[in-house]
């Protein structure tokens, strides 16, 4: 889950790591997948910035939240308005500094960005997925990125960091490959979903699924899209993201015109409501809709202490990573409790956690934002790292 990045010219100091371009890795050897299917095959979208020293040391993976990809930072030739969407956070002199680091982004399986998801070909029978695309889970997503890891060489990160949906599957890495990742930073996240997250995401899913243009997930074959369903889904996403604050602060109750349209008072009126639809058309015309709901389903899905009957301390007791967590005041989405219940869980096993609960007015799209307290704990512990591996 999350927002737009944001503009350019609001990025904090630091260089750009400039135009970038994306490679796109094939994989032929099959991928059993958590749900008992299986990929006969697949390609992932990745980005990398920086160059990997010579131990292969210095290498961070970076987890994507829902709606975004492989492409975190700098820009495509010929597309200024391409900005990676953590590009405040990650490059030259930035909090994740690309001087030092060697930082990779890869887009998730089931997306619609260049890696394999539900619009791409079915070998099996020469038409898009659709909605025949298996579930996807968060571990999944882990098992296909360490063959990346493999393909590039890489033993152990320094370090896997995402937030918000990026954040859980950081949190999987510890589990999953314990003796894989070196620290784990998990931003703006949770261990599982609340009842009311999960509630968001069905109401999300409906306006998809209900939408004439749907077709059951075939509108490929049928040449549609739906469009009104998505857009809805991401209206509703969007409120999510935003605080009351920062919706009150930007929009207020202001209105397009003056009077009220006492005629028909059911179209634009207010600012908020132009902005919402907006958000939602824009979305609706590059996002794919059976990404949206297998995406959305890994979400509600994870929970590492369903297996150990709720008790999320022993699930994380295979870790041996050291931990960053940050959380957001205002964020209602992923509130700072259910950070402090990771931090909790870890000590339990003495694990080094450093966490920090940052006062932003931002909502859950904080974590995209470059607010200064926020930005400086990372690259403090990004320094710490980077002093211990000699870079």
């Amino acid at each position: 889950m999350s927002s737009s990045p944001p503009p350019a010219e609001s990025q904090p100091h630091g260089s750009s790591v400039g135009i970038v371009q994306p490679q796109f890795l094939e994989f032929s050897e099959p991928l059993t997948l958590a749900s008992g299917a299986v990929l006969p095959a697949y390609t992932l979208a990745i980005e990398t910035y920086g160059t990997l020293n010579a131990d292969r040391s210095n290498a961070v993976l970076v987890c994507h939240a829902l709606n975004a990809s492989h492409h975190v930072a700098g820009v495509y030739a010929n597309e200024p308005r391409s900005v990676g969407w953590w590009d405040n956070m990650i490059g030259p002199g930035k909090p994740l500094d690309t001087n030092r680091f060697f930082v990779i982004g890869i887009n998730n399986l089931g997306s619609c960005f260049g890696s394999t998801g539900p619009a791409s070909i079915d070998p099996a029978t020469g038409k898009p997925w659709g909605p025949r695309f298996p579930v996807i889970t968060v571990e999944d997503w882990v098992h296909a990125q360490v063959r990346v890891a493999d393909r590039l060489g890489i033993e152990r990160f320094a370090a896997v960091m995402g937030g918000s949906l990026g954040g859980m599957q950081a949190l999987s890495w510890s589990l999953t490959y314990p003796d894989r990742v070196a620290n784990c930073v998990v931003i703006a996240s949770s261990a599982r979903l609340s009842a009311q997250n999960i509630a968001f995401n069905e109401v999300a899913r409906r306006a998809i699924m209900t939408d004439p243009d749907f077709h059951d997930g075939d509108y490929y074959a049928h040449g549609t899209v739906p469009r009104r369903g998505l857009s809805i889904a991401r209206m509703v996403g969007h409120i999510t993201y935003l605080s009351g604050d920062s919706m009150a602060e930007k929009f207020g109750r202001n209105r397009r015109d003056a009077a009220p349209d006492y005629q028909y008072g059911y179209g634009i009126e207010f600012e908020v409501e132009s902005y919402l639809r907006y958000q939602g058309e824009k979305f609706s015309g590059y996002f794919d809709a059976n990404t949206y709901l297998l995406l959305t389903r890994a979400l509600d899905y994870f929970d590492p202490a369903r297996a150990f009957g709720g008790d999320l301390a022993t699930a994380l007791a295979p870790t041996r990573a050291r931990f960053l967590l940050a959380s957001f005041t205002t964020d209602w989405r992923f509130p700072p409790e259910h950070s402090r219940e990771i931090v909790r869980a870890l000590l339990r096993h003495h694990r080094p956690v450093s966490y920090a609960e940052i006062d932003a007015p931002h909502g859950h799209d904080a974590f995209l934002m470059d607010h200064p307290r926020y930005h400086s704990v990372v690259r403090a512990y990004y320094q710490r790292i980077a002093e211990e591996l000699g870079l």
